[in-house]
């Protein structure tokens, strides 16, 4: 048994959130090793039976009804409240419901007409040049909507890259590619310092680090619910408006599950108060509400135990692909810093596409980002520091 073995068996030991694992369905000892719910999160155990009642029940007995007497009509902010805590949110602030992408232009639109609406001359929209494709792809239809110009700019480079002109910028809180944590509150203060609002995209944070909306005054955010939320593939992604901007926030996709009277059914449109501004349309009550199951594995935990098991977690995997792999075989592209680290780890590799094939086959998943990157995510609660030394240990015999 080698050293690295040995203190992984201890590591475990002393792992507080070690009974959590029991509430996901996950392979036996010798099954495979999960380390991609950077993309899509393990089921807890808990949803099938969940499904199962809103289906054969709810909606097979009940019908109708079930708006009123099964709460489905609320379940956009009564899950928004259940998310609120993992990012940092008091209450009433986040409605769940669209996907990411949509959430991005209503939270991007309505920035933009803020700061338009504090005076002129604010025609700039600042995008993170490494971002997902997708928040990209929004900002530019954002921008032509909007009558502003589109800038790609490095997160690091936002604090110079900001003026007068500037109306919003979105930013990733962790980079997708590379697991790097950007600094969400230094950038979010930089942002309005200049007069511009900050929307931030937290679908690599939420759920695996603090993220802190209320604290650092962020002003909009977006977020998904199927990685460290485990929410299920498809499911509903989450807009959070901060309390003070709720009254002014306009969106540019006014539904009539927005509207003050939803069931008045008016010619005219007229917002509703608070986080309701964010609905749209009818809401996903099926995956909503496996959502809703899906969170009731944060029982008890807090998003700082994670962060430290997480922090451990991509420390030991560093410390066994070193000692492990051979040299020269991978480069680390995750910083090492703690305060620049989310809770990923991606590696160079010249041939990771087919190495990453390989790992499946033995057991070992994460996954592959064109053209060279092997993306390894770490869920504290149902990753295991075993795990991660088996894994290491696959991967170096795949490289030798």
């Amino acid at each position: 048994m080698s050293e690295l073995t040995v203190k992984a068996e201890k590591l475990d030991a002393g792992d507080e959130l070690a009974a959590k694992r029991a509430e996901f369905v996950l392979d036996g000892p010798e099954g495979a090793v999960y380390l991609d719910g950077n993309s899509l999160g393990a089921l807890p155990v808990a949803v099938p039976g969940r499904v199962a009642d809103v289906v054969g029940r709810q909606w097979g007995e009940m019908r109708i009804r079930s708006w009123a007497e099964s709460g489905w009509w609320t379940a956009p902010e009564r899950i928004g409240d259940r998310i609120a805590p993992l990012v940092g949110a008091a209450a009433g602030q986040i409605v769940v419901g669209d996907s990411t992408s949509v959430n991005v232009f209503k939270a991007l639109v309505g920035a933009v007409r803020l700061a338009q609406e504090n005076g002129p001359g604010r025609d700039e929209i600042l995008v993170d040049a490494t971002t997902f494709p997708t928040d990209g792809y929004i900002a530019g239809s954002a921008a032509r909507m909007t009558g502003c110009a589109l800038r790609p700019v490095e997160p690091s480079e936002v604090p110079g890259a900001l003026g007068e002109r500037t109306a919003a910028v979105l930013l990733n809180h962790v980079d997708y590619r590379t697991g790097r944590l950007h600094d969400l509150p230094s950038l979010t203060a930089a942002v309005h310092a200049a007069g511009a609002y900050a929307v931030w995209d937290l679908c690599h944070s939420a759920g695996a680090l603090p993220v802190g909306l209320d604290e650092h005054g962020v002003d909009l955010a977006v977020g998904c619910t199927y990685k460290y939320l485990n929410g299920g593939p498809g499911s509903p992604a989450y807009l959070y408006v901060r309390a003070d901007l709720q009254e002014r926030f306009d969106s540019p996709l006014p539904g009539w599950n927005s509207h003050a009277e939803p069931f008045g059914m008016r010619s005219e449109y007229a917002p509703a108060e608070g986080a309701v501004r964010g609905r749209v349309g009818t809401p996903d009550i099926l995956s909503m509400l496996a959502l809703e199951a899906a969170l009731e594995v944060w029982d008890g935990v807090t998003v700082e135990v994670v962060r430290a098991k997480s922090l451990a977690l991509t420390d030991f995997f560093l410390e066994c692909v070193g000692t492990y792999v051979p040299e020269g075989r991978v480069e680390c592209l995750t910083p090492l810093p703690h305060e620049e680290r989310g809770s990923q780890v991606a590696l160079r590799c010249a041939d990771a596409g087919p190495v990453m094939q390989r790992l499946i086959g033995r057991g070992v998943v994460g996954d592959f980002r064109h053209p060279d990157v092997l993306r390894f995510g770490f869920t504290p609660l149902y990753v295991g520091f075993a795990d991660v030394e088996r894994a290491a240990r696959v991967l170096a015999e795949e490289l030798g």
